[in-house]
């Protein structure tokens, strides 16, 4: 949800990004974003991530690692799993039971101690099938 009421044109753009909610600009951003948390609970999903494996943004929101991630460790603490293998292709497990492949980026919250760890992908599954041919 966005904060900004009518009449404030006189921000400069400076004052209005800051003023803008993380979750928000999160959500606007075109590639998929997923945050989860170190008891493998997925704390945001974007649309664009939920589009990626096929539900909407509310149900990713309710599942939990393991039901996304496909052969990745699920009883080490998520967070030190998507570090692991940050810049390498993860498998992630579409509604339809299908594999998507697809980059994960390193976490943006880099401090060890952070409890969250957010991160981007890049869907390389139809790339992948068609080299493999």
């Amino acid at each position: 949800m966005e904060r900004r009421q009518n009449g404030q044109g006189t921000d400069s753009p400076m004052a209005l990004l800051r003023q803008m909610p993380a979750l928000v600009v999160l959500e606007r951003f075109p590639v998929p974003v997923l945050a989860i948390a170190a008891d493998g609970a997925i704390l945001f999903a974007n649309s664009a991530f939920a589009e990626m494996v096929g539900h909407s943004a509310d149900a990713v929101n309710a599942m939990n690692f393991a039901e996304i991630f496909h052969s990745l460790p699920a009883d080490e603490s998520a967070v030190s799993v998507v570090r692991a293998h940050a810049d390498l292709i993860v498998e992630l497990i579409h509604r339809d039971g299908s594999i998507v492949r697809a980059r994960m980026s390193k976490s943006a919250l880099l401090r060890g101690d952070d409890p969250v760890a957010l991160a981007t992908f890049q869907d390389l599954t139809e790339r992948l099938w068609v080299d493999e041919l």
